[in-house]
């Protein structure tokens, strides 16, 4: 068998991170999270206790692009008939009476045909097709309220399994940007968590242009990569909209050689995805898998936060940056305690 070039090879994408760096919960307030500027050109670090020193960053006539999707509560548990409490992650947002969709479940003995239910049984759920993985074909129903009435009732925020505690009433509303609108997400774009909307006003009123897509993560974005050769991974499909009126933005700042300021490495892969359909609105799904090496057409500067070892998100930030300055950031933030993950600090490499 042919050895894997290490450039390709998942464990040279690899970091070690003390546990309790991992951020379990938001800072108080969202610009309080700390930011690590990269310079790709001068290979600097610039390390600042606030996020809202970005604002020093940024030049009159940027373009900065946001994902605007919302996270629907995803995350509910129910009960077999015999009483075992299973957990699901639910891949699309339910609606009407009768939904079908896929889910992640965590739960004992679970097989098809099997019938869950909610503690008030307002919801039964019907496992239909057990897929690889732990994932299952499901069929939602239920005979006297809406589906999307009960998810609001029963449903919980859908916090990554490294935060290791139950969603709280306070993730309903951190596990959010505030710039949040269109529901359908089931992880959210954790590099907006930064920006408050004074932040945004103030950069506005600097002459930045700010733009909104959207792209519904789905759990191709954080599912983990099980091959050893980073090019044979694939990413799951994801639903993104792009209007006339950000695709005229973004082709407009690129003619005039203004920076595009992706937030996010959900908005880089969709930006991305349309230089590579010769940039038009599009409503539609968004399959393109970054690592190294790649050729970005469109981003000139990316928001984004630390991302787990062996990841498909740190492969784009080290295809846009290079791996070895990435992963020396990286030490570097693990020695002033920055802290990891969806909650936790934010870098922008410039």
């Amino acid at each position: 068998m042919p050895q894997i070039p290490k450039e390709f090879h998942l464990d040279y994408y690899d970091y070690s991170l003390p546990e309790n760096l991992i951020a379990y919960y938001p800072p108080k307030e969202r610009t309080e999270s700390k930011l690590l500027v990269i310079d790709r050109k001068t290979k600097k670090f610039y390390f600042h206790e606030k996020f809202s020193e970005i604002e020093n960053y940024f030049q009159e006539g940027d373009l900065l692009v946001l994902n605007n999707t919302k996270v629907f509560p995803a995350r509910i548990k129910v009960r077999k008939k015999t009483g075992g409490e299973v957990e699901l992650l639910l891949f699309k947002k339910p609606q009407g009476f009768f939904f079908e969709t896929e889910a992640l479940i965590k739960g004992k003995r679970l097989k098809p045909k099997m019938e869950l239910f909610s503690e008030d049984r307002e919801l039964k759920i019907t496992l239909l097709e057990s897929l690889s993985s732990g994932k299952f074909r499901i069929r939602l129903e239920s005979s006297n309220l809406p589906l999307e009435t009960i998810m609001e009732k029963v449903g919980k925020a859908p916090l990554p399994p490294y935060i290791k505690r139950e969603p709280e009433e306070l993730d309903l509303l951190r596990y959010q940007t505030v710039f949040a609108e269109k529901e359908g997400s089931i992880a959210a774009p954790t590099a907006g968590f930064h920006f408050d909307k004074a932040l945004l006003e103030r950069l506005q009123n600097r002459g930045i242009r700010i733009i909104y897509i959207t792209l519904h993560v789905g759990y191709g974005t954080f599912a983990p990569i099980k091959v050893k050769d980073i090019r044979l991974h694939r990413v799951e499909p994801e639903y993104v909209e792009v209007s006339e009126e950000a695709v005229k933005e973004v082709v407009s700042a690129l003619e005039e050689k203004r920076r595009v300021i992706a937030c996010g490495t959900t908005v880089t892969r969709t930006l991305e995805f349309l230089a590579r359909k010769e940039f038009k609105p599009y409503k539609g799904l968004c399959d393109l898998y970054i690592y190294p090496p790649f050729e970005f057409k469109v981003v000139s500067a990316l928001i984004t936060n630390f991302h787990l070892p062996k990841s498909s998100l740190l492969l784009l930030v080290c295809a846009f940056a290079g791996r070895d300055l990435i992963l020396k950031a990286y030490e570097e933030a693990i020695k002033r305690g920055y802290r990891f993950y969806s909650y936790g600090d934010a870098t922008f490499i410039i």
